[in-house]
């Protein structure tokens, strides 16, 4: 059975992209690792992020709009064939995954719990991520997971 190595990072929304980014940097000492349109990715290990910060716009959907604090669980997979085997997995036990991601260096899945609260399982290749940039997608696909 695959499972997570660890709880990889959490996406929190925020009403103030600014003041939350001057709180986790400031009082907590994380680095800012990247950069998106309207978010931050935050970190305090060499790669990738532990917090996600994204501000939440009028232009979001209204349900996001009035969810500003936490957005999704992420735990992170050792490899990518431990994330086709866990989707495989939760697909098995008849939980519905909602969508992927992927850009040049990792892939997620998202699903919820049974309370609705929202999850994701992910790769991310190291060695991808300190070549940069984002953009595009990951080199490999997961098979039987849709979009």
């Amino acid at each position: 059975m695959a499972k997570p190595m660890q709880l990889g990072h959490t996406n929190i929304r925020v009403s103030n992209l600014a003041r939350s980014e001057a709180f986790y940097t400031e009082a907590i000492g994380l680095e800012v690792v990247s950069r998106r349109e309207n978010g931050v990715n935050l970190s305090a290990r060499e790669h990738s992020q532990e917090i996600v910060l994204r501000e939440i716009t009028s232009n979001d959907r209204e349900q996001d709009i009035k969810s500003v604090g936490a957005n999704h669980l992420a735990w992170e997979m050792a490899t990518f064939d431990d994330l086709q085997e866990i989707c495989d997995q939760l697909v098995s036990q008849g939980i519905e995954l909602k969508w992927t991601r992927s850009n040049s260096y990792s892939v997620g899945v998202y699903f919820n719990d049974p309370d609705g609260n929202s999850n994701e399982v992910y790769f991310e290749d190291v060695v991808a991520f300190r070549r940069r940039p984002e953009e595009g997608e990951y080199h490999r696909q997961l098979v039987g997971v849709s979009s």
